[in-house]
């Protein structure tokens, strides 16, 4: 019976380095992105995705003067509306990295005016 266990026991962390290895695969093949080009996120940034390819796990990274500006993770209708619901997460160092989640993602600089000058971006990552 000893023996059994340990086959089960030996299957099981065959098993979950496996899943490992798929996890760090993954992470290898995300690729990373600067939000506004060389300009870095600022006004008119709304148009950068375009004809972009994004995929789940990509990283964002959001670099911009935290004096003046800060980045807000938000939903559709935060987005068209340019408003930050409530409990939504703010990024504010000035040098973000933002994971992509499947499906679309929003952000928007909560500073007034700046999300209506453009400076929101939607991205949809497979």
């Amino acid at each position: 019976m000893t023996e059994g266990r340990g086959s089960a026991s030996m299957n099981m962390v065959t098993l979950i380095s496996l899943l490992c290895l798929l996890v760090l695969a993954e992470s290898a093949n995300a690729a990373s992105y600067t939000v506004g080009g060389t300009g870095g996120w600022t006004y008119n940034t709304d148009t950068w995705p375009n004809g972009k390819k994004f995929k789940a796990g990509d990283v964002l990274s959001f670099n911009y003067d935290s004096t003046t500006h800060n980045v807000v993770a938000v939903d559709k209708s935060g987005y068209n509306n340019c408003k930050t619901p409530g409990g939504a997460k703010v990024f504010s160092s000035g040098s973000d990295q933002i994971r992509l989640s499947r499906g679309q993602n929003y952000f928007i600089c909560s500073y007034p005016g700046h999300c209506q000058s453009g400076m929101k971006v939607s991205i949809y990552a497979v």
